[in-house]
């Protein structure tokens, strides 16, 4: 096991009627603002609770944050922050609205304490790393869409349409003061935004459990419940919507896939999602639907160097245990592609017309970079891994 340094002091707040505890979580001489996103928050009663609690409250809002949310959107929220003076960035939505609040906050406090940084670097440069992230805005989050694990976790992931750009950075300023998670908020979630965040946190565990073998037994039987509670619980959400237990444990389960507590002293992939990340970037797909193109492809192309975690997940995962290794091996990643497909997610290019270029596309793109666990995939590998998923 590698060392590690652990401290995560994000406050989560879980359960019904939660989103009443706002006023308790924020000061009242705070100016906040809220961001959401497309307004089902005003549809599913979200809205009504969050300004309920925050009566009295100076509060403004600022709509209209995308799914992989877009650089520009971010911007325009920031020119409302200087305008109307917020002191405080109140994300309620989803992972990506909350990654927008991230990026937000770290671009508020450069306008506000380092604004002469603005006269020779743009906001973007905070993402790419060529402007060190200094401090962020206070954030909170009512979270209502489990995905992302951005709730209790210092990422975010900022996409910038118009330069075909996806970017994931992090800093310790991201963690969020304090999320709420009330499993009823979830209720009105479609079947393709419930089955894109189970996806989503699945592929999380997966990037930090089948790597190579690194003594973390107590990290990969943590990595494998939560896998195994979104396999079970997962087709089931899908067919009882309303069921609060069966949201309530899908959101517990996003959360802690990516909390930082399963990849302790762990190493760690993240091939599947930067490569998924240019899908989304060149072609639109939906995250979560790109990182089931994609992963199937990283474990055949990799599965050599993974034998030994992916002979733990075929057994402690999947209850293989007839046939030789390889056998084992070759049906685990079977299951994992029909429980994608259980979940209505299409698995290959031929569910998504128009990326039949993406071997060639992505491996240009990503032509400089070397990625997964130990840098060995280069660009002729990531064309070798999506030619599988033709």
């Amino acid at each position: 096991m590698n060392n590690f340094t652990y401290q995560n002091p994000t406050r989560l707040e879980f359960g019904k009627g939660t989103i009443s505890r706002l006023s308790a979580l924020i000061p009242r001489d705070e100016k906040v603002i809220l961001l959401y996103g497309g307004g089902s928050i005003k549809q599913n009663g979200v809205w009504e609770q969050v300004h309920e609690a925050l009566k009295g409250y100076d509060l403004v809002s600022f709509g209209g944050i995308e799914a992989n949310p877009d650089y520009e959107t971010c911007l325009k929220s920031l020119e409302e922050i200087h305008r109307t003076s917020r002191t405080f960035v109140l994300s309620v939505g989803g992972g990506s609205v909350l990654d927008a609040a991230k990026f937000i906050g770290a671009a508020a406090w450069i306008q506000k304490n380092k604004p002469e940084i603005l006269e020779t670097h743009q906001p973007w440069d905070l993402i790419t790393g060529e402007v060190k992230i200094q401090g962020a805005l206070p954030i909170g989050a009512v979270l209502t869409l489990p995905a992302t694990g951005s709730e209790m976790n210092a990422n975010s992931v900022i996409s910038w349409r118009s330069q075909k750009e996806k970017r994931g950075f992090a800093s310790r300023h991201f963690y969020p003061q304090f999320s709420i998670l009330d499993p009823e908020t979830t209720f009105s979630l479609s079947e393709r935004q419930t089955a894109n965040g189970i996806a989503d946190a699945f592929v999380h565990v997966v990037e930090q459990y089948l790597t190579r073998e690194n003594n973390t037994p107590i990290q990969d039987r943590m990595a494998e419940g939560i896998l195994k509670t979104l396999i079970t619980e997962g087709p089931r959400v899908l067919k009882a919507p309303r069921d609060y237990d069966l949201r309530a444990n899908i959101m517990w389960a996003c959360t802690m896939a990516l909390n930082g507590l399963i990849g302790l002293g762990t190493i760690q992939d993240w091939a599947s999602h930067k490569i998924g990340h240019e899908l989304t970037a060149l072609y639109g797909i939906d995250h979560g639907r790109t990182l089931a193109i994609v992963l199937p492809g990283v474990l055949e192309h990799q599965k050599q160097a993974k034998s030994a975690k992916l002979l733990l997940y075929a057994k402690n995962v999947w209850g293989l245990y007839q046939g030789d290794d390889q056998v084992l091996i070759d049906e685990a990643i079977a299951r994992t592609v029909l429980f994608f497909e259980s979940l209505g997610i299409g698995t290959r290019f031929r569910d998504y017309p128009g990326i039949e270029n993406a071997p060639e596309e992505v491996s240009a793109k990503l032509n400089d970079n070397h990625i997964g666990e130990e840098k060995q995939i280069d660009s002729k590998d990531i064309r070798e891994i999506l030619e599988l998923r033709r």
